[in-house]
């Protein structure tokens, strides 16, 4: 009996127990459907974005769903502790005043504030991440309920006004990310409140003032990224943010000396600001420093030797600055250093062996300075000898100019009204005859005569003019003649761009190769103005470019006395076009992916140069990959660029009885644009030729998931990538692919995007070989 009683209480407890787990059942799953409510509702306020179709298939279920690149759940305890959603709302208009834009933002039925309140429903979110949704308003201090917040992402919206200052009371955020919205109030200086904030991104808003102090009292601060705002002021010493890796304050109107920097840095972008003075002797004992750009600021003297020779600088860019005395004959460079780019400054004497040599792969751009070399067009003469006596003599300079001023104005007080009238007029008289003797003698330049009848173009001419090589050598046609057995058949290698001429491969006097177009002129067509273009064209000098040789204009002769031909002479590059190579399947010779990643730079740095490098830019350039030359080293050499040069002034001669059509504008972002398909077919392979904007729309998607780039991603890359540079690949192809100009990238975006890819992978492939 005593069993069985014992028995019977065991039952008993063991029945309680169960019977409270049921009772304890209905309320979990009470809060469970309040959550998946409030996620329900939220997908009512963002008007059903395509990446949350997936939750009418999971129902009550929502915890279950794979996270995706458009969509991540994540669960704790039947609670939502991170929510990442990436909509398809992109597209920016140029200006935004505020209010819904059709097919942009949401529609003029959202509500911020409403949509917020529903989110705070989530309350133990960690990580909230709402990128692309077309989010508009000013953003609500009810923010500040996600006590529990962590990492908070709102980019790429329409988010309009100030920084909300209850976010200061969110001290668990480590990561605060809010690019690419409409922010134009002044930054807030509350951010040391923030003592866990590891990331602060604020990129491409219009946040006006100065930059905010606060930020240098958060020891565990590792990005700060305020690049493409209106900040303005001096930058704080930063050297106490001891974790400090990435600062990006690119295109600002900051304005004061380069500040201390902590040893900690890894990537420093100040470009495109007013920093002046000179560079500051410690960042040439920044030994994690691997990226540095301080290009286009007003900063002067030599810089450190030190900043080439540290251990892990890889890129360094100090072009258009006041940069001025010699580089040390004996300067040293990293091991790992592959960009300097030190042109449009004042330095003088010769360029250091490291420099010069670039056997090893590095690539250094120095024009515009006036070194004692032949090479990258230097400046000569008076430039060099008054800004090198200015910098040295800065001092005697400022007392003589007070005492010239002191002197105008005396002369002034002593000069009669009619005096003043006569000389004034005389000064206008020969101002205009200057201006006239300006583009007269600048004629020869290469720049059209409507360019140089613009007065806003001609100090931009006269510069041009200071900077180039001599013209470009004129061929016989006997030479051409000789050189391709008369245009024999046997030397055609195929058809130009466009079906414009036809090219032939030919062997000049002195033994070398070239590839000779040939282009049908009309008699309408002005020679004296294809000259002038022609002498544009071999202006056109870098690495990554296949080189004029020279040209010959043929007059037709008795064959055919009413036309002329053009006969275009570049170098021969004998080892194929890019898109060859991409088809090459077989192991020994395929391309892998930091194969195609340094031709890709390549071209990249080739186009950059066409579009900055010289005055006129040069926009339109047949960017295609089988345009893309390999030599025998696979350097990439981009061909057929330029050629709107001399097909603009060959239609405008035969449009000349008729009504001139009106030709689209040029622009860098077409360039862009038909670079991104170059991107894309290196990412695809062989089978994206072509093909054009449908299809990548089609494979757009693909991209976002781990089995989508197994389908769409050629096998080479996939088996040859690292998934970090591979991303970065594809972020920049999708951008670079926009339908929308205005949201596609520069290329110097572009460039150090794919510079980065390339490190990555470098890195990647580094720890591959010591595993």
């Amino acid at each position: 009996m005593m069993f069985l009683a014992g028995s019977m209480r065991h039952f008993c407890y063991h029945y309680l127990v169960v019977l409270s787990w049921l009772l304890f059942i209905p309320n979990s799953h009470e809060l469970q459907a309040a959550q998946t409510q409030a996620l329900l509702q939220l997908r009512v306020y963002l008007e059903y974005p395509s990446s949350l179709q997936i939750w009418e298939n999971y129902n009550w279920d929502l915890c279950s769903i794979s996270p995706s690149a458009n969509l991540s759940i994540k669960c704790e305890n039947n609670e939502i502790t991170e929510l990442k959603i990436m909509g398809e709302k992109s597209e920016k208009p140029q200006r935004f005043n505020g209010f819904a834009v059709p097919n942009q933002t949401l529609s003029m039925n959202f509500s911020i504030v409403s949509f917020l309140s529903t989110l705070t429903r989530l309350a133990s979110l960690r990580v909230l991440s709402l990128v692309s949704l077309g989010i508009w308003g000013p953003l609500p201090d009810k923010i500040h309920h996600f006590s529990s917040l962590q990492v908070l992402d709102l980019s790429s919206n329409f988010i309009f006004g100030a920084i909300p200052p209850k976010i200061s009371t969110m001290v668990k955020l480590h990561a605060l990310t809010l690019d690419d919205n409409y922010l134009n109030t002044t930054m807030p200086d509350w951010f040391d409140s923030l003592s866990n904030l590891n990331i602060l991104s604020v990129k491409s808003n219009g946040i006006k003032g100065p930059f905010p102090s606060s930020l240098c009292k958060i020891k565990t601060l590792e990005v700060i990224s305020l690049s493409h705002n209106e900040l303005a002021g001096e930058l704080p010493d930063l050297g106490s943010l001891t974790g400090l890796h990435v600062l990006d304050l690119r295109e600002n109107q900051l304005e004061s000396e380069l500040p201390l920097l902590p040893k900690s840095v890894v990537t420093v972008l100040l470009s495109n600001n007013s920093f002046s003075g000179e560079v500051p002797k410690q960042f040439g004992e920044l030994d994690q420093l691997q990226h540095l750009d301080l290009s286009s600021n007003h900063l002067s003297k030599t810089p450190p030797s030190t900043l080439f020779s540290l251990p892990k600088i890889s890129y360094l860019n100090l072009a258009s600055n006041a940069l001025s005395g010699a580089l040390p004959d004996k300067l040293s460079c990293g091991s790992k250093l592959g960009f300097v780019d030190i042109s449009s400054n004042k330095l003088s004497g010769g360029l250091p062996s490291c420099l010069a040599n670039t056997s090893d792969g590095r690539v250094v751009r120095y024009a515009g300075n006036c070194l004692s070399v032949d090479s990258q067009n230097q400046h000569r003469g008076s430039y060099c000898r008054e800004s090198s006596s200015g910098w040295k003599n800065l001092k005697t300079w400022k007392v003589a100019a007070a005492m010239a001023i002191i002197v105008g104005l005396v002369l002034v007080v002593m000069v009669s009204g009619v005096f003043l009238w006569k000389k004034y007029h005389s000064r206008k008289i020969t101002g205009q005859e200057v201006l006239l003797k300006i583009v007269h003698d600048n004629s020869t330049t290469g720049v059209s005569s409507e360019i140089l009848a613009n007065a806003r173009f001609i100090s931009q001419t006269v510069k041009l003019g200071t900077q180039t090589t001599s013209t470009c050598r004129q061929f016989s046609i006997e030479e051409l003649k000789e050189a391709t057995k008369n245009f024999d058949l046997s030397t055609y290698i195929g058809q130009g761009q466009g079906s414009i001429g036809k090219l032939f491969k030919g062997k000049l006097e002195n033994g070398s190769y070239a590839a000779i177009r040939s282009l049908a002129l009309s008699k309408k067509c002005s020679i004296q103005n294809l000259r002038a273009k022609l002498d544009l064209l071999s202006k056109l000098q870098h690495p990554n470019l296949v080189s004029l040789l020279g040209h010959c204009i043929d007059g037709g002769g008795q064959e055919d006395p009413n036309s002329h031909k053009l006969h275009l002479v570049y170098e021969y590059v004998p080892n194929g076009n890019y898109r060859t190579h991409l088809s090459e399947f077989s192991v020994d010779k395929a391309l892998k992916w930091s194969d195609r990643l340094a031709i890709l730079i390549g071209v990249a740095k080739a186009v950059h140069f066409l579009h900055t490098g010289v005055i006129p830019g040069c926009f339109s350039n047949q960017l295609k990959t089988k345009n893309v030359l390999l030599d025998e080293h696979r350097i990439p050499k981009l061909s057929d660029y330029g050629m709107s040069i001399i097909t603009e002034e060959i239609e405008k001669s035969e449009a000349k009885s008729e009504k001139p059509k009106p030709r689209p504008r040029t622009k860098a972002e077409d360039d862009v644009y038909n670079f991104g398909f170059i991107l894309f077919e290196s990412l695809v392979g062989p089978i994206a030729c072509d093909k054009g904007e449908t299809f990548f729309l089609n494979e757009k998607a693909s991209f976002g998931s781990q089995d989508g780039r197994r389908k769409i991603v050629d096998p080479i890359v996939l088996t040859t990538c690292s998934q970090e540079s591979l991303s970065i690949a594809i972020s920049i192809t999708t951008k670079c692919i926009s339908p929308e100009s205005s949201f596609r990238p520069s290329f110097e975006d572009v460039l150090w995007n794919l510079q980065y890819a390339a490190q990555v992978q470098a890195t990647a492939d580094a720890d591959h070989k010591s595993d």
